[in-house]
């Protein structure tokens, strides 16, 4: 139907309205306004860490009528693994064109701790199951609302841990008291979105004696699949570890590192151990 032709029919049916009433009015433009169609695009995940993500839920609205449309309600309710999250909507006054389409996204906030006992545990699947359910209301120039239904279910992929690979440690600034001993790291994004490491921090061990604590800097985000090299120095007093200073001097130590890696709000322990570079 073109916008004349519309347009001629709604001038038509307010003629007749005179005699047929108000309410015979809005049945008959009700049965001249088609629905549109809602078809979904893709699940997206934003804002990752270890703890919690937004989950995007993309569709695309189809406006078949020569009028535009606008939306008026939004009743949206989204689960993850069964459970009831905190989600959003589409911005207030959003418009449809006339004839055209637009992309409308559901975000969701989606707190690990709220849908599964134990967040580590969760970290290990692959995947999430999610439901999402509820309808729209998009209102035309002419007062008709149109309800639109959402349901769709899927999966979405859960963040993995990042990889924390430990290399052959190196020593530096050796005195008759203490030495430098430094843990070169490469942190490993194995994600297809990017993650915050927000800190790497634990003990030092040599050959069974803890020598100190070293803490990291914020990595920030590291991109999909990338790596973030960091090196962590510590000094070794003499005096206060003589047998880590002795297998030092020998250049036959095994270095451990006893450490917690931290993303969004939680930490996660790590063990990494290697021999001294000779």
């Amino acid at each position: 139907m073109t916008m004349r032709k519309f347009h001629f029919l709604v001038a038509a049916v307010a003629a007749a309205s005179f005699l047929a009433g108000c309410a015979e009015l809005t049945k008959t433009l009700k049965t001249a306004v088609l629905t549109p169609t809602l078809t979904f695009k893709n699940v997206t995940l934003a804002n990752v860490s270890l703890d919690s993500a937004t989950v995007n839920l993309a569709f695309q609205l189809k406006n078949p009528n020569p009028i535009g449309l606008s939306l008026a309600s939004v009743s949206y309710s989204f689960f993850v693994e069964g459970k009831q999250v905190v989600a959003g909507s589409p911005p207030d006054g959003l418009t449809i064109p006339a004839s055209g389409s637009r992309e409308l996204v559901f975000p969701a906030n989606v707190k690990f701790a709220d849908v599964a006992p134990v967040v580590q545990t969760f970290l290990t699947k692959d995947t999430a199951a999610y439901r999402a359910e509820g309808s729209i209301g998009l209102k035309t120039p002419i007062g008709v609302v149109l309800p639109v239904t959402i349901k769709q279910e899927g999966t979405f992929p859960v963040p993995k841990l990042p990889q924390v690979a430990l290399q052959p440690p190196r020593l530096k600034d050796m005195t008759l008291t203490s030495v430098t001993l430094e843990l070169p790291l490469v942190v490993t994004n194995p994600n297809d979105f990017g993650m915050p490491v927000n800190g790497l921090s634990g003990a030092v061990i040599v050959s069974g004696s803890k020598v100190g604590t070293v803490s990291g800097p914020d990595l920030g985000f590291i991109a999909p699949h990338a790596q973030q090299p960091v090196n962590l120095p510590v000094t070794v007093h003499f005096a206060q570890a003589a047998a880590a200073a002795a297998a030092l001097r020998k250049g036959t130590a095994t270095i451990a590192f006893d450490a917690q890696i931290k993303s969004g709000q939680l930490s996660f322990p790590l063990h990494l151990e290697k021999n001294l570079a000779q």
